[in-house]
């Protein structure tokens, strides 16, 4: 059962690559670039790369948008030919490329039987999260503490009807255990590999969310990298005494206390993580619009991505 289970899904993974390859080569016959196709089909460029890739969440009704754009069929495009006309023969190019995968899929196969449950189910998790379909997007705000993450996120969230989440608040839920008592208890590296488990979790999930990310998130290359990936990713950017003065408005002036120098190390830890903020797709100026006014910018930006 469970390799006829696994057969089926191969299956289905080899039609989805053969659609996307028929589709890419009638698209290069043609002469049309993806973007020109999606003008044609009113499909974005980013699924028409997906469904090329063989990765696309593919309906009949897509299907049929991307095969008339083309001057063809969906049953042709599933079938591999025009009716009266000859299927492509496949390139050196398409040769070269299953020939890589073929490589590939052995290699990892060779990689995967020397992993025990708990290693397969890592990975499985961290596939899960890096390429599951989603039917909505994922809008991830990041930036230092202060930055309005917590204020902004769930507006934005009302705004397009999707749940928010405080990335930490489920941190803590994982740990059983506030973030203070975890550092104090398990360290940094520990926060890292649950902040990372937990964010490949959420990523899995099917729905779209709007998630506030906690400010050091940027400081775990790897852990960014795949939010970057895997959602739409918003710095709002404050200046220091934005930040300053937002977290003792929440009535927290342990910023101060004792800390003479708090000042000069908020600038300069904002300064250290200004690079990696600025790798998000999207930036917005929190000092320059009230709490709507941002909201109302993201929404403008987001635009198809939030849709």
């Amino acid at each position: 059962m469970h390799y006829n289970a696994y057969a089926m899904r191969r299956h289905h993974e080899e039609l989805l690559q053969a659609i996307g390859r028929r589709a890419r080569l009638r698209r290069e016959a043609m002469g049309l670039t993806q973007r020109e196709l999606a003008e044609r089909s009113g499909l974005s460029p980013r699924y028409l790369a997906q469904l090329e890739a063989g990765d696309a969440n593919l309906s009949v009704e897509r299907l049929t948008d991307v095969a008339a754009a083309l001057g063809s069929s969906a049953v042709a495009l599933l079938a591999g030919g025009e009716p009266g006309a000859a299927t492509a023969a496949p390139t050196a190019r398409d040769a070269a490329r299953e020939a890589t995968r073929t490589r590939l899929r052995a290699e990892i196969d060779l990689l995967l039987d020397a992993r025990d449950g708990a290693e397969l189910g890592e990975v499985r998790r961290w596939l899960e999260a890096r390429f599951a379909h989603r039917t909505a997007p994922v809008i991830a705000l990041v930036g230092l503490r202060g930055a309005g993450k917590s204020t902004v996120g769930p507006r934005l969230a009302r705004r397009l009807k999707l749940p928010f989440v405080e990335l930490d608040q489920r941190v803590e839920q994982a740990a059983g255990m506030t973030l203070a008592e975890l550092f104090a208890m398990h360290g940094e590296a520990y926060y890292r590999r649950l902040e990372r488990e937990t964010l490949m979790a959420l990523l899995a999930e099917p729905g779209g969310v709007v998630v506030a990310t906690g400010g050091s998130i940027v400081n775990d290359r790897e852990t960014f990298r795949l939010l970057r990936r895997r959602a739409v990713t918003v710095w709002l950017r404050a200046r220091p005494e934005d930040h300053w003065n937002r977290v003792v408005a929440q009535g927290d002036r342990r910023p101060m206390a004792e800390h003479p120098h708090a000042m000069e190390e908020l600038r300069a830890l904002l300064a250290a993580r200004e690079r990696h903020y600025a790798e998000a797709e999207h930036v917005v100026d929190t000092w320059r619009h009230s709490v709507d006014g941002v909201v109302d910018t993201l929404v403008a930006e987001l635009g198809p991505a939030a849709a």
